[in-house]
């Protein structure tokens, strides 16, 4: 490999006019040696995004744009990356922007370590105290768990990468991005990557600057699409199980619980057997506790004033809770057609 390979940015666009010139402009201007080009394939959006995708073309040669009429996201990476060339294959977002290091960073660690896919930390950011709230909630391990590329973890091994920065080849080797996985294909990708004996990599230095969904409805529809194809992966997969997954289901079931028994003692009255009350008036404790907690780690946000932290507690419970009810139906009946359509206008 040369010291400075070209690079295909591969760019998924549906409903993006807010964000998409702010994007591209952070990839074009990468402070990196080698040839760049930027496939955009373009969904069939509802508000203004293709007209400044065919602007930015017209501006610069390096731009791209493809069609993908089904607007599904791994049809578009497929579509983007078969009409780029160069060797190096960085997946990027419309509602992300790139740190000018980002491309050298990545392209220096895949070859250091010898991965085959790289991927670094979502920075969830805000241009409102809404979205900055939200933004809040991504960065906190309460709000979002685990994954390394929330919340940050030591270099290393890893299950997934966010985004991805791939050498081509592996592609030809493993296949691309599956076209049935309409969320989670980039899970599903670095699972075969890791079979065929491939690191997937993260590399905390990597910080994308992320834009989340910027209010509660769209959030929550966010949030049980991701719900349902984690269910997805956890009924199709054995490696797709974990424990901590089977976590919000249950405080689902809590929560539901103890409200439910808020509003039925009052009207049932005496006529609930003893036993079967006092379990009652136990799980009312849960969804209070439950509040409790969320109040507290919003407040315990950094740099928010107190309307972004209260903001930021009502966000965990609009994370928590749909994503939970999600992956139950994807375990229970598979994500079939489920979408996530919170950015849509």
């Amino acid at each position: 490999m040369t010291e400075y390979p070209g690079v295909a940015y591969v760019m998924p666009v549906l409903n993006e006019a807010e964000y998409l010139e702010e994007a591209v402009a952070s990839i074009l201007a990468q402070d990196y040696e080698g040839d760049k080009e930027l496939v955009l394939a373009l969904g069939p959006s509802t508000d203004e995004t293709n007209l400044v995708a065919h602007r930015l073309a017209a501006q610069d040669s390096r731009i791209t744009l493809v069609d993908n009429p089904q607007g599904r996201t791994p049809i578009a990476l497929n579509l983007a990356i078969r009409n780029s060339t160069h060797p190096i294959v960085v997946r990027v977002d419309a509602h992300s922007e790139l740190p000018t290091y980002y491309t050298k960073r990545g392209i220096e660690t895949l070859n250091r370590v010898g991965a085959h896919d790289v991927g670094g930390l979502m920075d969830a950011r805000g241009r409102t105290p809404m979205q900055k709230a939200i933004a809040a909630a991504y960065h906190s391990k309460f709000g979002f768990g685990g994954p390394a590329y929330h919340s940050g973890a030591p270099e290393g091994e890893a299950e997934s990468a966010y985004l991805g920065i791939f050498r081509r080849e592996v592609f030809e080797e493993v296949g691309y991005f599956d076209e049935n996985m309409w969320r989670a294909q980039d899970w599903e990708l670095c699972l075969r990557i890791r079979q065929a004996g491939h690191k997937v990599w993260f590399d905390p230095e990597l910080k994308v600057g992320y834009y989340p969904r910027d209010n509660f409805p769209s959030l929550i529809k966010q949030s049980f699409a991701s719900g349902t194809w984690r269910g997805e992966i956890a009924r199709r997969f054995p490696e797709g199980k974990s424990l901590r997954h089977d976590l919000p289901p249950l405080l689902l079931a809590g929560v539901g619980v103890g409200i439910l028994s808020a509003a039925v003692q009052p009207v049932a009255g005496n006529s609930i057997p003893q036993p079967v009350n006092v379990l009652m008036n136990l799980s009312r404790i849960v969804p209070v506790l439950y509040a409790l907690v969320c109040l507290v780690e919003g407040m315990r946000a950094k740099g928010r004033g107190l309307k972004e932290k209260l903001l930021t507690a009502v966000a965990f419970p609009s994370i928590h809770l749909p994503w939970a009810l999600g992956y139950i139906k994807g375990r229970i009946s598979g994500a079939g057609s489920t979408l996530d359509k919170g950015r849509v206008k």
